[in-house]
């Protein structure tokens, strides 16, 4: 896994963690890095110094099938926390993103359904919208 420092065309810094420098690299070049403030593509790496580990010791080595767990358990605890405090709107979500947005709805936290196209409108139009993590499969009824 490598960190980058990352910042988009509108000079929003932010984090993102790939598998390997050609994974970033791939990602970029195929539109899928974007900005998690204003939704932009235009992503470039910044300048950053190595961790660079000591001689004394070295760190261990990460057990990939932990990290995959510690990340579906942090996806499934953001899920039950947007499922539990926000208000479900189903397929009016972009309508209704757009109207607390421009204050002609009562402001509250909402959650939905989306295609791609509306998705992308409210992005343009400065509508804040991030996509929620998928429902986690029951491991008893993934294979």
């Amino acid at each position: 896994m490598i960190r980058y420092a990352l910042r988009c065309d509108a000079d929003h810094p932010f984090e993102a963690w790939f598998g390997s420098s050609g994974d970033y690299d791939d990602q970029a070049a195929r539109g899928l890095v974007e900005c998690p403030f204003c939704g932009s593509h235009g992503v470039a790496k910044q300048i950053m110094a190595p961790a660079v580990a000591g001689t004394r010791r070295s760190a261990p080595a990460m057990d990939m099938a932990k990290v995959q767990t510690m990340m579906m358990e942090a996806a499934r605890e953001v899920r039950s926390h947007v499922e539990a405090n926000f208000d479900y709107v189903g397929d009016t979500f972009a309508r209704e993103a757009r109207a607390i947005h421009e204050g002609s709805a009562e402001k509250r936290e909402i959650y939905g359904e989306a295609t791609p196209a509306e998705v992308k409108a409210l992005k343009a139009d400065g509508v804040p919208c991030a996509a929620l993590p998928p429902a986690p499969v029951d491991p008893a009824k993934a294979h």
